[in-house]
């Protein structure tokens, strides 16, 4: 728990929770550190957030019984411009802490974030409009939180990330 607050302080502003997968369980190997090893050590060059934050279930209209939290997520090159390599989440949502959640290609989030060819031009805003997280049934309802993170190199083939952390929250309001 001291590590997740630790996250929390470090990280703002703010990441979304998709489907759920199995996770490796080499993800988070060092539990002394707060981020994923694959983030760790790699510079940010851009700003990644999500609004609103925390997140909160609703009843899904289209579909009576079910539910949904409602979401989008923002990014912006603050180093220039960027090719993407990944984009991803990881989710936290018990005491054993960061499991691996989706990982999308390059053509998947230039597709999800409208930005041509997965490059970032620098002080430009590339929306996920709709990152929802859906549920089939109350019993589904739980909270965790999610750390959304992008890989995108320069042109000179330099690595850098972007976090955002979303609180998704189990009540409905």
């Amino acid at each position: 728990m001291k590590t997740l607050l630790l996250l929390l302080a470090l990280v703002a502003p703010t990441a979304p929770l998709l489907a759920q997968t199995t996770p490796p369980a080499t993800a988070w190997t060092d539990h002394t550190r707060v981020l994923p090893d694959k983030l760790r050590q790699v510079p940010v060059g851009f700003t990644l957030w999500h609004t609103p934050n925390p997140n909160y279930p609703e009843p899904n209209p289209d579909k009576p019984g079910t539910f949904l939290w409602k979401h989008s997520t923002m990014l912006r090159s603050e180093v220039g411009e960027l090719e993407v390599v990944e984009c991803g989440s990881f989710i936290w949502y018990d005491e054993t802490g960061w499991k691996q959640n989706l990982r999308q290609t390059p053509a998947e989030f230039a597709e999800i974030f409208q930005c041509p060819g997965g490059r970032l031009q620098p002080g430009r805003t590339y929306t996920f409009a709709k990152n929802y997280r859906y549920a089939d049934s109350a019993r589904q309802l739980y909270g965790g939180d999610a750390l959304w993170y992008i890989l995108a190199r320069d042109k000179a083939g330099k690595l850098y990330k972007g976090l955002g952390l979303l609180e998704t929250e189990a009540t409905v309001r």
